[in-house]
């Protein structure tokens, strides 16, 4: 991996486990339960001049990824209730790159977002700790891959996500000594 490749994949890409048993399942879901937690305490310190800095050369700033991760759990979430209530729903695909450069992204201060995540993840996790196997198994689409995709394996993608951009912003935090 270059050093590119690195900034912006520092936990490297996502690769899908081959088998995700019932104790993965119990680690991905601790790991949404405390991610908005930890979220907040890395950043409730911040200056709004080390929130506008790109976490990344050529990348979004700290605000637009902490509005990024609310946009993108949002849409899981949602996902997540169309799989369990309807049978292999077509999911809506959506441009996070252009939602990252609207006012509520760009501008705002990260605290309703925070405040997004905190509740979102409570019901998340909340619903995810009562789900069966059975459950976990339900599909939706992703249209522009064509894929049908598990609420198991979505859960899988969105821990790596959750750690993904933490290890964003730790380590920005590292390199500019913050």
């Amino acid at each position: 991996m270059n050093d590119m490749e690195e900034y912006r994949y520092p936990l490297g890409k996502y690769e899908p486990a081959a088998e995700i048993t019932d104790t993965d399942v119990d680690d991905y879901i601790r790991v949404l339960k405390d991610f908005p937690g930890r979220l907040k305490n890395i950043l409730e310190s911040w200056t709004d001049d080390m929130l506008d800095t790109p976490y990344r050369p050529g990348g979004w700033t700290v605000r637009q990824l902490v509005n990024h991760m609310a946009d993108s759990h949002m849409n899981s979430y949602i996902r997540f209730k169309l799989a369990l209530t309807e049978d292999n729903p077509v999911i809506k695909p959506y441009n996070e790159a252009r939602w990252a450069e609207l006012q509520d992204s760009f501008t705002i201060d990260i605290k309703p977002a925070l405040r997004i995540l905190k509740g979102l993840h409570q019901r998340w996790v909340y619903e995810l700790k009562a789900l069966t196997n059975r459950e976990l198994e339900r599909t939706f689409v992703l249209p522009e891959q064509q894929k049908k995709i598990s609420l198991r394996e979505s859960l899988a993608f969105y821990a790596w996500h959750c750690k993904h951009h933490l290890a964003h912003i730790e380590n920005l935090k590292k390199e500019r000594g913050w």
